[in-house]
């Protein structure tokens, strides 16, 4: 519901303390997210666990994460803000005490789970409330803003993971995550509205939980399916049966939306060919990013023998870009629509990857560092304008849900991608072959390869996208 039609929400200042509330909490739960990648490997040698055991540190995450975000969508259509996103970010404190105290690796698993349960709910009612708070047309640099916190958050996190583990205890992050999500909690019951964002069309509505677990069933099992493809092989059994598991609950959630007489969600969702543009164009494009995102890394430690500060160095610009300009991209969807910064960032994100696969694979770092400042500049015109236009395709009793489904593709996009081009990667290695781009002429094609994977991504991106409505309404 908009700002005008909620009680003492038309204060400016009122406006301002909940975008600072929700972006400090998304800040926080992306940051959570990506705080622990660096100090795997410690906590591997100190609970004398092997890769793939202590890899379920960030798996178990990943997938809890995914599950419940078109979940708190649902939930805070029919239920308060404030109470749903508060207990969410206490969830985050109750699974970093956990983790911080965790004796052994199966208990820091489940302390991660936790923390994951709790944290799914920010960036799912982040999106959510800024949709249903701001009118259309107003929205796009709140969302550029939430853009913006999700991108530092996510570069930030290895940076600050990295230095404390170096002078400190790896348990000390989750008690510094402990702290930011109690100060939050607090906050965010002071300043968050008591309202169901699906305002009276869902007032007496009650949650269809065999959906919502259908739709989660559906979303996990394809996120390990993919995961497993990439530690065992996309043709083992625990890959391609997670992948026909998922198929099977997606087919479950179909049924059992057009059979319930309180749906997790209407089907008229799903016949809303605007909201699926955009779902599916974030999807690609949060897939092409992430997976430049890990690739470079190993492009630049492994081949041009770079440290983890070298590393971290050359991707600072790209994450740079993307913090500064999304409310930019955001805002100027607000003005000419979402089309031309969607077009325009998904075209220099493609030359971005296209010359990373032609001229960067092998050469200096310094042309890496170029090619994801292209990609950094190009999803910061995509990724908020792309969550503005998508908002705007909702009616009230939807926005929660239909952006809980829209952050959950968004955010299964970026699992999808660094999976599947890492895999490509493999196989392209084992091969031996050639490089597929004819303009490569340097000695590591398998990473030019799978660049290549993609551009692949971002063709589809640029499909997909073309279904976008030209204008967001007023």
């Amino acid at each position: 519901m908009p700002v005008g039609d909620a009680s003492g929400l038309e204060d400016r200042v009122a406006v301002r303390s909940l975008l600072a509330i929700i972006l400090s909490a998304v800040f926080v739960s992306v940051m959570t997210q990506s705080l622990i990648n660096v100090v795997v490997p410690v906590i591997g040698e100190d609970f004398e666990a092997s890769e793939g055991q202590v890899g379920w540190v960030i798996t178990g995450y990943l997938l809890v994460f995914a599950v419940g975000i078109p979940l708190y969508g649902r939930i805070s259509d029919l239920y308060s803000l404030r109470r749903t996103f508060s207990l969410g970010l206490l969830g985050l404190a109750a699974g970093s005490v956990v983790c911080a105290l965790a004796p052994n690796l199966p208990v820091l698993v489940a302390g991660r789970i936790l923390q994951a349960a709790g944290s799914s709910a920010i960036p799912a009612l982040g999106f959510a409330a800024i949709a249903g708070v701001l009118p259309p047309g107003k929205r796009g640099s709140a969302l550029g803003l939430l853009s913006s916190s999700v991108g530092v958050g996510a570069a930030v996190g290895p940076v600050i993971g990295g230095l404390i583990a170096g002078f400190a205890d790896w348990r000390i992050l989750f008690y510094g995550t402990l702290s930011l999500a109690l100060l939050l909690a607090v906050a965010a019951w002071c300043v968050l509205p008591d309202m169901a964002l699906g305002g009276d069309a869902t007032k007496n509505r009650s949650f269809d939980l065999p959906g919502g677990l259908f739709l989660a069933l559906a979303s996990g099992l394809a996120l390990f399916g993919v995961t497993q493809g990439q530690a065992a092989g996309f043709s083992s059994a625990s890959s391609w049966g997670s992948f026909l598991l998922a198929a099977f609950s997606a087919l479950l959630f179909a049924w059992r939306i057009r059979r319930a007489d309180e749906p997790f969600v209407s089907p008229s969702l799903f016949r809303n060919g605007a909201f699926l543009a955009g779902a599916l164009g974030a999807f690609f494009a949060m897939f092409a990013n992430l997976s430049g995102l890990v690739l470079a890394p190993f492009l630049l430690s492994g081949v041009n023998g770079l440290s983890s500060i070298g590393v971290g160095l050359a991707l600072v610009p790209g994450a740079v870009a993307l913090a500064l300009l999304s409310p930019v991209a955001g805002q100027l969807s607000d003005r000419i629509g979402a089309r031309v910064p969607i077009y325009t960032g998904l075209l220099i994100m493609l030359l971005s990857v296209l010359f990373l696969s032609s001229f960067g694979a092998g050469a200096s770092a310094v042309l890496v560092a170029v090619g994801m400042l292209g990609l950094g500049i190009g999803f910061a015109g995509v990724n908020s304008p792309a969550a503005n236009a998508t908002a705007a395709t909702l009616r009230g009793g939807e926005t929660g849900v239909g952006l809980g489904i829209y952050q959950m593709l968004f955010f299964l996009g970026g699992g999808f991608g660094p999976a599947i081009a890492g895999a490509f990667l493999a196989a392209r290695r084992e091969i031996g072959a050639g490089a597929l781009n004819p303009f490569y002429s340097l000695n590591v094609s398998p990473y030019s390869d799978a660049f290549l994977v993609v551009a692949v991504a971002l063709l589809i991106a640029f499909a997909a996208s073309s279904g976008l409505k030209a204008h967001v309404k007023e």
